[in-house]
């Protein structure tokens, strides 16, 4: 028998989007300036991992501008459509598989807003805003892709567009592709082509109609911003991501009253290709969107154990409070109380559960769900957070790794930084961009830890500090191998030794900097 409260642990839900919108909003914990930032009506990407709370933000977001009397649309980009792997399937044209995603987000964001006005008719004049909703949805229908698909056959197609009608697709002259948007004359033409595997490049969009449709249906909307919330955009294929981005940066993000925010992974985005030697298919990230909201940034806590702590007890407290039975907690400090029944000897096991989540939520619960389960009527302890930390890491994130070469890459990180140096945690040049590296850090296998540290033994070269996760290492504790800090450095005023808190500036950081090119050496023999 489990008591009340690892009782309540184990019912706890592990993913935001399973979860109604107002359990998210009692469940938010803001990370100081997150909120504010994002309640700018600057177009913006909130870039993070999995796992980092990009849905829970901006969902909460959408809560908060609704509040506020705006027009949020939240769009979870995996649910767009009706087409199952349409979207991915590389047997299907490029030119039909980027006309229906485009159509269909725009079909997503017209059934939203009829559905708000629809529920708030005590607001909005539906004999104004219907038939402007029905303008916005036949432009939207009408648009139209063509272009290249790469793969070696030869076949004979049709491209039939008539005025007026639905959405049609076509393969133009080999070897460009042409994107575009098409609402005139009905034309008809069978061609002979061949597909190739070089594929196109050039594109043109005419979204004339669409903004102005777009710009009568935001006049009417008695003042309200519309904020497009478009999480799971990762989700998108890579090849088809520049053409929404076009879409988007060509027709909702020209109108004054919309504001664009994308959720994102930031290693798995392709926001923009190049478009001849001047021009870009796409948008571009810092001038067309800011991205200056990095969840992964925001959770190090700049090595703030405090500022950490304080952020896990009001996850976990805002969590549970709900499932507990009334009157359970002392009214008067909930939260601390809480921990003091959760975990024995509460400060000490608990900096060891928030050291284990390693600044991301997700890891965090999943940790605290097994610990719950391994210690069922009594205290969560070091040792359970320690096996479920080690269990979450390999069921979780190892497991992930299907790529020989990174799982060998891994385990060579491993050996060498944890093993060889006793450290847990290495340097890498920042302007030194590696796959697998990057791959590693998508899987929150590799952590961020401080950017921009520099040396004097290399004036104007800066490091990026990569913390290694907790399940790596966890078998090490209290044993003679166990990490004894972060990295070794030479401090700027001459003392040595392991670091636990990185600072910027540093005398000398050789024995820390990780050469990934003794690695691929080693792969080659």
């Amino acid at each position: 028998m489990a008591s009340p409260i690892n009782t309540a642990v184990m019912k706890l839900k592990l993913r935001a989007e399973r979860s109604t919108r107002d359990h998210l909003i009692q469940t938010f914990v803001d990370v100081d300036p997150l909120l504010t930032l994002l309640q700018t009506e600057d177009h913006q990407i909130l870039y993070g991992r999995r796992g980092t709370g990009k849905t829970h933000a901006l969902e909460y977001l959408a809560s908060d501008r609704d509040d506020a009397g705006d027009l949020p649309l939240y769009l979870d980009m995996r649910l767009i459509g009706s087409s199952g792997g349409l979207y991915s399937d590389p047997n299907i044209p490029l030119a039909e598989r980027a006309t229906r995603l485009l159509v269909d987000t725009l079909q997503a964001v017209h059934e939203q807003m009829l559905n708000t006005v629809v529920e708030q008719d005590d607001v909005f004049d539906g004999s104004i805003v219907f038939p402007l909703l029905d303008n916005y949805l036949e432009a939207a229908s009408q648009v139209v892709v063509s272009g290249v698909v790469t793969s070696e056959s030869g076949a004979q197609g049709k491209s039939t567009r008539t005025k007026g009608a639905a959405l049609t697709a076509g393969i133009k002259k080999i070897p460009e592709a042409q994107l575009s948007l098409n609402i005139g004359d009905a034309l008809e033409e069978q061609v002979n082509y061949k597909r190739t595997q070089t594929g196109g490049g050039k594109h043109r969009v005419h979204f004339g109609t669409l903004n102005r449709c777009l710009l009568s249906l935001c006049k009417s909307l008695q003042g309200k911003r519309v904020w497009g919330l478009l999480d799971e955009w990762s989700e998108i294929p890579l090849d088809l991501q520049p053409f929404l981005a076009d879409l988007i940066r060509r027709s909702l993000m020209t109108v004054p009253l919309i504001t664009v925010k994308i959720g994102a992974i930031e290693q798995r985005t392709n926001f923009r290709v190049a478009d001849g030697a001047t021009s870009y298919i796409g948008v571009e990230v810092g001038a067309d969107m800011t991205a200056n909201t990095n969840l992964d940034d925001f959770m190090v806590f700049d090595n703030d154990q405090a500022k950490a702590s304080e952020f896990f007890e009001n996850l976990i407290y805002k969590h549970l409070k709900s499932e507990l039975p009334e009157g359970y907690l002392d009214s008067t400090k909930p939260s601390q109380d809480l921990l003091r029944r959760m975990f024995t000897q509460s400060s000490n096991t608990f900096g060891e559960f928030v050291r284990a989540a390693e600044g991301v939520p997700r890891d965090a619960i999943n940790i605290l769900i097994m610990s719950a389960q391994l210690a069922l009527d009594d205290p969560i302890s070091i040792p359970n957070i320690r096996v479920a930390a080690k269990r979450w890491f390999q069921q979780g994130k190892e497991q992930a790794l299907r790529d020989s070469k990174t799982t060998a890459l891994l385990r060579w990180i491993i050996d060498e930084v944890i093993a060889h140096r006793q450290a847990k945690a290495f340097l890498m040049r920042s302007d030194a961009k590696h796959p697998i590296i990057e791959m590693l850090f998508d899987a929150r296998i590799l952590h961020i830890v401080k950017k921009g540290v520099s040396s004097n033994e290399t004036p104007g070269v800066r490091y990026d500090v990569y913390g290694i996760d907790y399940g790596c290492y966890v078998d090490l504790m209290n044993t003679v191998k166990a990490p004894k800090g972060l990295f070794e450095a030479s401090k700027l005023e001459g003392e040595s030794g392991f670091v636990d808190v990185p600072a910027t500036d540093y005398r000398s950081i050789r024995r820390a900097i990780l050469d990934i090119e003794r690695f691929e050496e080693a792969q080659t023999i």
